[in-house]
Parts: C-alpha cells; sequence; structure tokens
C-alpha cells in the first residue's frame, strides 16, 4: 500500500494493533495472517493551534450568555427541567427535538421523594431553531410494560436509519430488583435503569406499541445504563454511546454498543470508550454528542476531527469548600457540568480532553448546572442545545445557532 492505511491487525512481533493505539501505519507489503511486514507508526496528536481552534468555537457555540430557552419546564422552580435528548433534521427540512420532561424529585430515595422523570416529548422546528411546537409525548404508563413499570424517565436519542425509518431511543429507570448479590442496596421507590426504542415511518408515527428493549445490563458493577447517544459510523454500523452506573450509584462511565449494517441487536463493545477525568469530572464522563468539526480553516488539509462533547461531576455528594481557598465552578459537588474531548475520528477511541482541569461549559445562573449538550449541523451553520441552570433553580432546554461564516472565521 502507499500512503497511509489503517492497520487491524498486531504488528509484527509485538502483539499490538495500530487500532487500539491510536495511530495510523505506513504500510508495506502483507505479511501472513494480512498483518502489515513493515510498519512505521505515526502517532496522531492535534497540534495546538487546532487545540485552540477548537476552543474558540466551542464556546462561541456554548454561548452561555447568548443562548436563548427553546423548552421551558412545567414550573420555573428547582427540579424541574427539561433536556437530554437531541435534535435531528428531516430530508423536508424539519427539525426534530427529542428529550424528558422532569419534575421535582431526589433519585437516591426513590418516587416518595417526588415524581422525577415524567415525560417523553418530541417536538417540530424549523427556521435554524427558531422554535419548536409539541407534536408526540409518552408518560411513563405509556413506556411501561407488564414485566417492566417505568418509575422515571431520563436521557433520549433520536436517529433515522439509512433505509428512511425513524427511531426514538429512550432510557428509562424501570421497578425491576437489584441482582442477588446486591439486593439490599435497592433504594425503596427505585429500580434499575435500560434503554428501549421505539420505531417507525416518520417522526410523527412513533408509537408506543412498537416500543422494544435494547440493552439492559445485569452485572452489579454497570447495572444502570441510560442517556443514549446514537448515530451512523463511516462503515454503515449504528453506534450507541450510553452512560452506566454500578449498583452503589458512587460513578458514571460512558459505553459503547454497536448495531451492524442492517442489523438489529447491539453488542456492548465496552463499557469505559474513554477514561474518566482526573480533577472535576473524577466520578463521571458521560458523553453527550459528537460534532463533526467542518473541514474549513486549518481543519481543511488534516484528516477528519470529532468534537466529544460530555457532562462531567467530581462527586455524587456536594462538598463543602474552604472559605479562604480559590472557589471552584461546582466541580466541587455532584453539579453536572459540561466539557469536551477531541481526536482523529480515525485513530477513535484515541482522544485527548479540551477540559483537563476545568470545564468549559458553567451557566451564570443558579448552580451554574450546564449539562446534555447537543449539536446539530446545517448548510448554514450550527445549532447548540443543552441544558442550563437558572437563577429559580429551574432548567430550562436552551440553544444558541452559530452561523457558518462564523464558524468558517474562528477556524480560519
Amino acid at each position: 500500500h502507499c500512503g497511509y492505511a489503517r492497520c487491524a491487525h498486531a504488528l509484527p512481533g509485538t502483539g499490538i494493533a495500530c487500532s487500539k493505539m491510536g495511530s495510523y501505519s505506513r504500510a508495506g507489503p502483507k505479511g501472513p495472517h494480512g498483518a502489515c511486514s513493515e510498519v512505521e507508526t505515526v502517532v496522531m496528536k492535534l497540534e495546538s493551534v487546532h487545540r485552540e481552534r477548537l476552543l474558540d468555537l466551542l464556546r462561541a457555540l456554548v454561548d452561555q450568555s447568548g443562548a436563548r430557552v427553546l423548552v421551558p419546564p412545567y414550573r420555573n422552580a428547582p427540579g424541574f427541567w427539561f433536556g437530554g435528548g437531541n435534535v435531528v433534521r428531516a430530508e423536508d427540512g424539519t427539525l426534530w427535538l427529542c428529550g424528558r420532561y422532569r419534575n421535582y424529585g431526589d433519585s437516591r430515595t426513590g418516587l416518595a421523594a417526588g415524581e422525577r422523570g415524567l415525560e417523553c416529548a418530541l417536538f417540530a422546528g424549523a427556521d435554524d431553531g427558531g422554535s419548536f411546537r409539541k407534536v408526540r409525548s409518552w408518560s411513563k404508563a405509556d413506556l411501561s410494560r407488564p414485566e417492566a413499570e417505568v418509575v422515571s424517565i431520563e436521557g433520549t436519542s433520536l436517529h433515522r436509519r439509512s433505509d428512511g425509518t425513524w427511531e426514538l431511543f429512550v432510557s428509562s429507570e424501570k421497578a425491576w430488583e437489584y441482582p442477588a448479590a446486591v439486593r439490599e442496596f435497592r433504594k425503596p421507590g427505585s429500580g434499575v435503569w435500560s434503554i428501549d426504542v421505539l420505531r417507525g415511518q416518520a417522526p410523527g408515527t412513533l408509537d408506543a406499541a412498537s416500543l422494544a428493549p435494547v440493552l439492559r445490563e445485569e452485572d452489579p458493577g454497570h447495572l444502570h445504563v441510560k442517556d443514549p447517544v446514537v448515530f451512523d459510523d463511516a462503515d454503515g454500523s449504528t453506534h450507541m454511546v450510553f452512560c452506566s452506573h454500578p449498583f452503589c450509584w458512587s460513578c458514571s462511565n460512558s459505553g459503547l454498543a454497536v448495531r451492524a449494517r442492517g442489523g438489529e441487536a447491539f453488542a456492548v463493545r465496552t463499557h469505559q470508550l474513554v477514561q474518566r477525568g482526573v480533577t472535576w469530572d473524577v466520578a463521571g464522563t458521560r458523553v453527550t454528542c459528537r460534532m463533526r468539526v467542518p473541514r474549513v480553516g486549518v481543519f481543511a488539509g488534516i484528516p477528519p476531527v470529532s468534537v466529544w462533547f460530555y457532562d462531567g461531576l467530581e462527586c455524587v455528594r456536594p462538598h463543602d469548600e474552604n472559605a479562604r481557598a480559590v472557589r471552584r465552578p461546582r466541580g466541587y459537588s455532584c453539579e453536572e457540568l459540561g466539557g469536551a474531548l477531541a481526536g482523529f475520528d480515525a485513530a477513535f477511541p484515541a482522544v485527548e480532553r479540551l477540559s483537563y482541569l476545568g470545564p468549559l461549559f458553567v451557566s451564570p445562573h443558579g448552580t451554574g448546572c450546564s449539562r446534555y449538550t447537543d449539536v446539530l449541523a446545517t448548510e448554514t451553520g450550527l445549532l447548540a442545545t443543552w441544558q442550563q441552570a437558572r437563577a429559580d433553580g429551574s432548567q430550562p432546554l436552551v440553544g444558541h445557532f452559530l452561523p457558518q461564516e462564523a464558524v468558517e472565521r474562528i477556524l480560519s
């Protein structure tokens, strides 16, 4: 082969595969078993100019002060929010937005403390996200089955398959028992999280009657799976990034499940797609979106790069701060804040943190919470949506549109 070729086999005499090392290999003639007989490893890393331009782009895109409310929660009060979904553009130009309404409650104590995840909803809009109207919604009862009563609804992901079929992935907490080895750890009124899917020929025809299970775990170390992020890969397979928690809820990880092209079932590839952070995000790194970086400016002449937005948290319980020390932006507690990873698509999952020592996205209001960031690329620019804390304690879904000319200027 000439040029650069990804090697999916072990490097001769090492047992190390290029695809696991996040590198390209300059391949010579083929050796036994399809392995390259002569390999020069070239590690792919972003240059400082690429990191700087990405940080400029992300801060302009997820504009905390310039964002406007797209979907308000049912009350402007603590514990009420809307978010945890994504936006997809249909062939006719309609923007379809999904998410879930959450009312006051505490997942640590079960339903006795409030309603919590109340309703999954689907909205339609146009004009680069200027306005959205509710089209469909599903209650906890709608998403329940005889063997799986839903007690709370969490993250969602809308996806259009290559054959034109639409899918709405919904994570929910079911009133299931814990595995026998950890059964006594289950809190009264709580359950186990898993992921289901609704299917239809169009977003407006998605029906609860099509509900089918997609991903459930029995291992106590990854018992709870939720918050799907679904997208197609270049080879035609469908990737689902998901968040998992152990039975004790002490931390969270991002895993990956893959569905082969033309297939129906997802198979878990890993429960730790990327490592958790080391400071403000040491307790959790929940991937919420993959954004392919526009191939303009300094990114025009290099292989494709993606940004992976994530929510981080330092601990699942609030920490008291030292009054004489520097205050940190809610990174000392269980408040979820926004960060980002970036890397070459061909080298994934080799990525680097753009938010190593601190978060990138913090709301200027209330607790500072900023989470569930999603980005949709259109012909005219980038539309970012995320769940943002407000001064009254609520968290509406907010959005900000960055025109294409601004994107090109920032990346130049």
